[in-house]
């Protein structure tokens, strides 16, 4: 690794550090130490983004589009140097790592490609009607416009592809709107490097510098006082269901409330169908064990449990899945917290009335081994902890004894972010049957898939109902995305030359 850590925040294109200090854990290599956030440079940096806003605002697509693209170079430009300290903060694999800084990439280029087309903007006209009786109609139009400065947390998970320059900072960038990053404190030498990018990105496109700070963490007291802080008009968030809740009660208490874009997580749900159970019991066990225990299970879209009617099926599906996963070698996960949180999610599971022990291991200190345990529906609706996210690579196996039971397990699920059919043609009438409860309760239905992997897209929705996130109606990922950083405007009998640019 050729760069090593200066460890200070930036803000507003200053590079500044404070005398407390916190050191990153790395999974190998040397500890770093990094100043701790503040309030103080909480209130700079947002009053930085909110005299940046009204220069940003009126930049051009084009311009914004450029701006974009300049911050996906430079991140390319220093992708060995973000590869050897991802690697060495969060355990992950390089191949994830260069994987990772392609998809942040490829967003950032999305987005820039998306606002040139200018098609987000939902542009309306209405013209006047000065002769309709009985009373004239006035000159309509209607535009998108930038909501205002923006906070973004980054998430332990993806240190690149949802944190300093992830999906939620490039949409608002996108949208017009300066952000203010809190890093995560998993990783802060990753962010770091991709917040010099950032910083080298405005100074080549000559934006306005309070366009973007970033703030490290290691203390709670700035996430509190990002939220709220008057100048921030809406928050992007991916990570824990209580993390998250948290700061989103505190945006509903400001004298403002502004809307608060958690992603929270779930459980992600497999329905596995009696056609395909009959067809490919095996094949489906071996494709769910990879899914669960891809990259030590640490993706918001795991698919921890599966629910099949049970049966001699139900036994070869078990069996499959259990031989894939005692075969998965242990995987160092992204933070010690991360794992005894794991260890900890699993004892819980175990200690859990009715539940079968299939598979269990031996984890040290800050590795994964893949975790088994099967359950009556009976018993799992009968406990609502059975229900909750064990975030790393452990698989329940909920079995019902009948169709109807398997609807009465969907309709218990709270949230999700994904739900999932497995079914063949003869499954039809029953898969009928689910899909308009699964539409409810999560923001993607996949059919004999696995939702591991999120496609950045147009027409891709990562979010769902309470709890996977706080808004059903927005996503994390994809180019409607943007659309939670934007609100309607309409101007009525506006003069044509004081209109916004778009409009015009």
């Amino acid at each position: 690794m050729t760069h090593v850590p200066h460890g200070r925040h930036l803000v507003a294109g200053e590079w500044i550090a404070t005398a407390e200090t916190f050191e990153n854990a790395p999974a190998h290599g040397p500890a770093h130490r990094f100043s701790v956030g503040s309030v103080e440079l909480v209130d700079r940096a947002c009053e930085a983004a909110e005299a940046a806003f009204d220069a940003y605002a009126a930049t051009s697509r084009a311009e914004r589009a450029d701006f974009l693209d300049r911050i996906a170079t430079e991140i390319e430009a220093r992708g060995a140097d973000i590869t050897a300290i991802g690697t060495a903060e969060t355990g992950l694999p390089a191949a994830r790592l260069d994987g990772e800084r392609g998809r942040t990439c490829g967003q950032l280029r999305l987005f820039a490609t998306h606002i040139r087309k200018g098609d987000y903007l939902d542009r309306r006209h209405d013209p006047a009607q000065p002769d309709r009786a009985p009373l004239p109609r006035p000159d309509l139009r209607m535009i998108q416009r930038p909501v205002g400065p923006v906070a973004v947390f980054g998430a332990s998970n993806f240190p690149l592809a949802f944190s300093t320059a992830g999906g939620d900072t490039a949409a608002a960038l996108a949208a017009g709107c300066p952000v203010v990053v809190k890093g995560h404190s998993a990783h802060p030498g990753t962010s770091e490097i991709v917040a010099e990018a950032i910083a080298a990105a405005i100074a080549a496109c000559d934006m306005p510098a309070g366009v973007f700070s970033q703030i490290q963490g290691g203390n709670r007291a700035v996430g509190a006082a990002l939220v709220q802080h008057p100048r921030i008009k809406a928050v992007g968030f991916t990570g824990s269901l209580a993390g998250g809740r948290a700061l989103f009660d505190l945006c509903a208490a400001r004298p403002e409330p502004i809307p608060f874009f958690g992603e929270l997580g779930s459980v992600n749900p497999m329905f596995l169908l009696p056609g395909a159970m009959s067809a490919r019991a095996e094949e489906i066990g071996r494709g769910w064990a990879g899914s669960l225990a891809m990259g030590a299970g640490q993706f918001c879209t795991n698919p921890g449990i599966c629910v099949v009617i049970e049966g001699p099926d139900a036994d070869r599906f078990a069996e499959a899945a259990r031989a894939a996963l005692s075969e998965t070698g242990p995987q160092v996960m992204l933070t010690d917290g991360i794992a005894d949180a794991y260890r900890s999610g699993a004892a819980r599971v175990a200690g859990a009335a009715g539940v079968q022990d299939l598979l269990s291991q031996m984890c040290d200190r800050r590795e994964a081994r893949p975790f088994l345990f099967r359950v009556t529906a009976q018993d799992w609706l009968a406990d609502h902890a059975l229900s909750e996210e064990v975030f790393g690579p452990l698989g329940l196996i909920v079995t019902v004894r009948d169709a109807d039971e398997m609807l009465a397990v969907a309709h218990s699920l709270k949230g999700q972010l994904t739900a999932t059919l497995h079914l063949d043609p003869g499954d039809r009438a029953l898969g009928q049957r689910l899909l308009p409860v699964l539409e409810r309760r999560a923001g993607r239905v996949l059919a004999n898939g696995f939702p591991t992997g999120v496609e950045v897209c147009d027409a891709m929705v990562h979010g769902g109902p309470y709890p996977a996130s706080t808004n059903f109606g927005a996503t994390s990922v994809g180019t409607l995305s943007i659309r939670r950083f934007l609100r309607p405007v309409c101007y009525q009998n506006i003069p044509a030359d004081l209109l916004p640019e778009d409009l015009a």
